[in-house]
């Protein structure tokens, strides 16, 4: 991590910086996954969400979205389908997100509550469209890994994403 960023103080936090100042800045992190990102101005408000795959840096994939009207819990869902979807069945790899929601969303709380009718024991399951969308993609996906990765701390993948989340706020992605 630069000595000029604070932890949880990234560039792409204070700007909005393209993929290519990104790629410019950032080294740190993981140099082989899919990583995926969602963002909200204002939530609910317009949003967007990226996803990139990468194998020993180099970029394989990326994609990108917007939504006029949606939540920052919605657009990090629809990055983690993209994640999934860029993998074929069957497939091994991991997955970083740094929404511990959808984490702990596809790897503790979506077998009970599909168990239990799609229900949480408090009511019910918030997104359910998106959730049952990524669950059945992970389903069919055992051997890939979500994992949790810490937002705007200089991880250049995961910096990477969130440019592309944020894309629509810009001219250029």
């Amino acid at each position: 991590m630069s000595n000029s960023r604070r932890r949880g103080q990234s560039a792409t936090r204070q700007q909005s910086l393209t993929t290519d100042e990104v790629l410019e800045r950032f080294r740190d992190g993981p140099q082989t996954g899919i990583f995926t990102d969602g963002s909200c101005s204002g939530n609910p408000g317009p949003g967007g969400w990226g996803t990139v795959q990468v194998d020993d840096g180099a970029v394989i994939e990326e994609r990108h979205g917007f939504d006029p009207n949606t939540t920052n819990n919605r657009m990090e869902f629809e990055a983690m389908i993209v994640g999934l979807e860029l993998l074929e069945p069957g497939a091994s790899g991991d997955i970083y997100t740094d929404s511990k929601l959808v984490v702990d969303t596809l790897t503790k709380w979506a077998t009970g509550w599909e168990k239990r009718g799609w229900r949480r024991s408090s009511g019910p399951v918030k997104n359910l469209d998106l959730v049952k969308r990524a669950w059945d993609l992970v389903q069919e996906r055992p051997n890939v890994r979500i994992r949790w990765i810490r937002a705007h701390d200089g991880s250049l993948w995961n910096e990477y994403a969130d440019a592309l989340a944020t894309a629509y706020l810009r001219d250029e992605v």
